[in-house]
């Protein structure tokens, strides 16, 4: 797997064989996804179920100054820190815990981010109670953006954002969304 743009483009990065709970997003979606979102100069970014961590390298590779990854699968932390370790990125923050613990670690410290990736394993079906912890706990700059990937369509039941974009690749759903 490789990283398709930025100042990483090309290089390669790892994702566990033996892996069944982590299902890396092929590059030709992380190239369409990164096409539709644009310019990422600045952005803090968050990972969370973060896998392989291919998007948020993506998303360091492609101008982000930060990226904090969250995995509760210890097998995907290795993995992501070994990415991290060979492409020698050191604005990184890496988690081993779970989704709800990273969200109440954010709320403590009262982080916002700019970006946020969302692919939890598809059977968890947690992206709308997620997005809600995100927007009542105000975990998200004004100028935020959240890529869902799922296998369903996602429904937000509010009207924080001002615009979406669905996409179709396949059975994979892509969702992005723009803060108001």
């Amino acid at each position: 797997m490789r990283i398709v743009g930025g100042i990483y483009k090309r290089r390669l990065i790892t994702y566990p064989d033996d892996a069944s709970h982590i299902r890396p997003t092929k590059d030709r979606i992380r190239e369409a996804i990164f096409s539709a979102v644009g310019d990422l100069d600045g952005y803090k970014g968050l990972d969370l179920y973060s896998g392989s961590g291919a998007m948020g390298i993506e998303g360091l590779s492609r101008g982000c100054s930060s990226m904090v990854f969250v995995d509760v699968n210890k097998l995907a932390i290795e993995t992501t820190k070994k990415n991290l370790y060979s492409l020698n990125i050191n604005n990184a923050e890496v988690l081993f815990m779970k989704d709800t613990d990273a969200i109440d670690k954010f709320i403590i410290e009262k982080r916002q981010f700019d970006i946020v990736f969302l692919d939890p394993p598809y059977k968890m079906g947690q992206y709308e109670m997620i997005i809600d912890l995100f927007i009542k706990n105000d975990l998200l700059s004004e100028n935020a953006i959240i890529v869902i990937e799922s296998d369903r369509d996602v429904t937000l039941e509010n009207d924080f954002f001002a615009k979406r974009r669905d996409y179709k690749y396949g059975e994979i759903k892509v969702a992005i969304l723009w803060r108001k």
